[in-house]
């Protein structure tokens, strides 16, 4: 099968992006993910399976999911629209009308052609600020064929490329991904090994392992670092980011980046389970600037402005 033939699953494709990368970026986000963090922000990207998103305050009532649902799944209790998820098996029919917005699948299949075409709408914009691609998630390595043939693809059409990954996946397949990659935004959550599987339901083994093998390999590399109050924010896990860039010292540097409850929306809206989600506050601006002189204190380079400006 030629690259530009290979499908995969992605759920969002979204442009004008200036946080995932140098310049104006097009982010490709990857459905499915093999971490499982307390905090995740995109908790629809865990399943690579497609998935309904309902917003009950945008139903106009229109009927048209209610005619068109092969299980019943769409209801009227008490006046209101619900679904039933355990009838649900994601379909997707009720989403074809459903102007309102109310109902939106998340997760389609796409070929590499059919990304690029998407990504390549801006083209100018990054010729001009330096940007380019972004593949993020969900985790990338889970689709290892599609992400390497949409990133040669778009090598080959002369952008920049990055990639966010969590780094728990064989060091052959990032190998593979990384002979494209000009950039790696590298996932950092947790230092100490005992508390990465309570956060995040696996191991940090592989990705510490990981991380240095593409130290090795002279890539660049940008720690990024979720700080979770009640979580993660302990002196001992910014000893740990200090320590992994003091070892790796072409490491570009590492970016804070502060808990936000934009996951608890999500939550509802595609019916998952919001159970383990931590009970935690936003940070303001000086409890971030206070993160970010602690890690420079002991000698780490961070890359985030001063948060207190």
């Amino acid at each position: 099968m030629a690259h530009k033939e290979i499908e995969g699953r992605i759920f969002e494709v979204q442009r004008f992006s200036i946080h995932d990368g140098p310049g104006i970026r097009t982010t490709v986000f990857m459905k499915g993910c093999p971490l499982r963090c307390l905090w995740c922000h995109n908790p629809e990207s865990m399943s690579s399976a497609k998935q309904l998103s309902f917003l009950p305050d945008k139903c106009i009532g229109c009927g048209y999911c209610f005619r068109v649902c092969p299980n019943e799944a769409h209801k009227m209790v008490d006046g209101k629209h619900v679904l039933d998820r355990d009838a649900c098996v994601a379909c997707g029919l009720c989403t074809k009308e459903c102007y309102s917005g109310a109902l939106e699948m998340a997760g389609r299949k796409a070929t590499v052609d059919e990304v690029l075409e998407e990504v390549m709408r801006d083209q100018p914009f990054y010729e001009t600020s330096g940007g380019g691609m972004t593949l993020s998630g969900g985790e990338p390595m889970l689709q290892v064929d599609f992400s390497e043939a949409l990133l040669a693809a778009a090598k080959g059409a002369g952008l920049h490329c990055a990639m966010e990954t969590c780094g728990h996946c064989d060091y052959a397949d990032l190998e593979r991904a990384a002979r494209h990659v000009d950039l790696f935004l590298y996932d950092w959550k947790e230092s100490d090994p005992k508390r990465h599987v309570d956060s995040c339901g696996v191991s940090n083994e592989r990705i510490v392992a990981n991380l240095r093998n593409l130290h090795d390999l002279g890539k660049q590399i940008l720690l990024r670092c979720p700080i979770v109050p009640g979580i993660n924010d302990r002196t001992d896990h910014f000893r740990g980011i200090a320590n992994i860039l003091a070892e790796l010292p072409k490491i570009m540097g590492a970016e804070i980046l502060p808990y936000h409850k934009l996951g608890e929306s999500k939550v509802e809206r595609f019916g998952l389970d919001g159970g383990r989600r931590p009970d935690a506050e936003m940070p303001d601006k000086e409890t971030i600037a206070g993160w970010v002189a602690e890690l420079r204190g002991m000698g780490a380079t961070v890359v985030n402005e001063d948060p207190a400006d």
